[in-house]
């Protein structure tokens, strides 16, 4: 069974993106969201695994929307994603409720199976 994910971005192109290397990849987008009330409605009809979500959304931003998720979802992984941001530290992961974080630029290349894995990455 393909592991579900929502992917939450302001950016169309990039969810389009996004969702193309996710099945590639095989998982199953189950939606896509534009902000954080979009992907609150999304999660609560239907918690999907994994959550990619960007760091910067217009109004309440990624790391806000993390800990909103996560408690609406709390068995779903979350993965940070920015074209802007760098790094993210463990403690402010810790934080938000995420998992991980990955550069948008190192998603094409990154183990995503492993990232949105039940186990720890």
């Amino acid at each position: 069974m393909a592991i579900r994910i929502l992917i939450v971005d302001d950016d169309p192109g990039f969810l389009g993106v996004a969702a193309e290397l996710l099945a590639v990849r095989g998982f199953e987008v189950i939606g896509r969201a534009g902000d954080a009330a979009q992907a609150l409605a999304a999660t609560s009809a239907d918690c999907p695994d994994g959550i990619l979500l960007d760091v910067n959304l217009p109004g309440r931003d990624g790391f806000a929307t993390a800990v909103a998720l996560a408690g609406a979802c709390p068995s779903a992984r979350i993965v940070l994603t920015s074209a802007e941001a760098g790094p993210v530290a463990a403690e402010v992961l810790r934080g938000c409720c995420a998992d991980a974080f990955v550069p948008k630029q190192e998603l094409a290349t990154s183990d995503l199976a492993q990232l949105f894995s039940r186990s720890d990455p």
